[in-house]
């Protein structure tokens, strides 16, 4: 549990660039909005410097995302 509530902790940061006034989004948002942009079979998720990376599919074909610290999606090869 401790591990979980870390790694949560180190998403949120991640997501934010550092502490932030602006509410970091959970996980469970991070993937409704990759969801609500089209792309389907969520996983993989993981902290980077660019940003949270993420693996899905959509029309079919698997995608690997980056979702920076703004929220947005970007598609990388």
């Amino acid at each position: 549990m401790r591990t979980r509530t870390i790694l949560h902790a180190f998403l949120i940061l991640a997501l934010t660039g550092g502490v932030s006034a602006a509410r970091a989004l959970t996980q469970d948002e991070l993937v409704a909005r990759i969801k609500a942009a089209g792309y389907t079979d969520v996983s993989d998720i993981k902290s980077t410097a660019e940003g949270t990376t993420v693996r899905a599919n959509k029309n079919g074909k698997q995608v690997r995302l980056v979702v920076d610290s703004s929220g947005q999606i970007k598609e990388r090869n």
